[in-house]
């Protein structure tokens, strides 16, 4: 019996987040798993403003696209200042709750 090869994808979130409040539920989602692991939280930003254009969220954010590229590769921590800036630039809020 000849074997077949099993073909695998290359899954991308970005491509997914299609809506606001997809793209909000999966930063909250990944805000809860992090763990406290803020260059994780980062990189689920990275998504989020891969879906909605990195250039558009870079010039909203007041920084270049490379510098936001750095900044939401999951390998740095950004500033929070630069978190503050592109999470205004997506459309998203920060907002608190009792633990």
């Amino acid at each position: 019996m000849a074997k077949t090869k099993t073909k695998t994808l290359t899954y991308d979130v970005a491509e997914r987040l299609r809506t606001p409040e997809e793209m909000a539920l999966y930063l909250d989602a990944c805000i809860e798993e992090s763990g406290g692991d803020a260059a994780f939280i980062a990189k689920a930003m990275g998504d989020i403003a891969r879906a909605q254009g990195m250039t558009k969220v870079a010039e909203g954010a007041g920084l270049s696209r490379e510098s936001l590229y750095k900044s939401l590769s999951g390998e740095r921590v950004p500033d929070f200042s630069t978190v503050l800036k592109v999470m205004k630039s997506l459309g998203l809020k920060l907002h608190t709750e009792v633990a």
